[in-house]
């Protein structure tokens, strides 16, 4: 597996059915909703990406609005505790709901995190090195055959010294469609939405000029 992520999605109401209608990317929005989550750094347009691609280097953030829902990729995201996120970005997403998704495949580490109106629902980070990190609130449906032991990481004569009862990116992989429609790598659904068709406006990142002589 070769799949990072490291993303914050809001959404009015319900992110996977509002990127499944390929809403249009509103620039305008995405120009402003860039310049309130990231205040103090210039902001310069380098292109488009793509929703397939939302590890970003430290110095670029990607982000896209659409009607109903909005996603930004950058590395504050990237967090092995997602409660921790700062509260700007949960207010972003005002009453509707905001997910944090991140996931890295050079430590198999992989993490997300759910707020309801802006209130915290559930949060979970674990790699096999480190463990469970973080561990809060209820598992979601999609969740349970995971930790029932219906996805093992590895084969049943090698399962006792696996330190987790699944592989942390195929959960991953799993919240990436139950939440979104889409997925990066596994097998391939054709009822699924194509996250290369899903455009973000990618810029390049700038501290004003003042922060330095601080």
């Amino acid at each position: 597996m070769g799949a990072k992520t490291w993303m914050l999605v809001l959404a009015n109401s319900n992110a996977r059915e509002a990127l499944a209608a390929k809403p249009t990317l509103d620039r305008e929005a995405t120009q402003k909703l860039a310049s309130t989550l990231f205040p103090g750094e210039k902001l310069e347009q380098i292109g488009d990406g793509n929703l397939s691609y939302t590890c970003p280097p430290d110095d670029e953030v990607h982000i896209g609005c659409f009607p109903g829902v909005s996603v930004v990729a950058a590395k504050e995201f990237g967090i092995d505790y997602p409660s921790k996120l700062p509260q700007r970005f949960i207010d972003a997403g005002e009453n509707g709901i905001a997910t944090l998704h991140a996931m890295h495949s050079v430590v198999d580490w992989f993490a997300y995190a759910t707020w309801a109106n802006g209130k915290l629902v559930r949060s979970l980070s674990l790699s096999p090195d480190s463990g469970i990190m973080e561990d809060i609130g209820p598992r979601l449906p999609f969740e349970e055959p995971f930790w029932s032991g219906n996805h093992p990481a590895v084969d049943d004569d090698e399962a006792a010294a696996y330190p987790l009862p699944f592989h942390p990116l195929d959960l991953g992989e799993a919240t990436l469609k139950d939440q979104f429609g889409y997925q990066l790598e596994g097998y391939i659904d054709a009822s699924l939405l194509e996250p290369e068709s899903v455009p973000l406006v990618r810029y390049k990142r700038y501290r004003s000029p003042w922060w330095k002589f601080w």
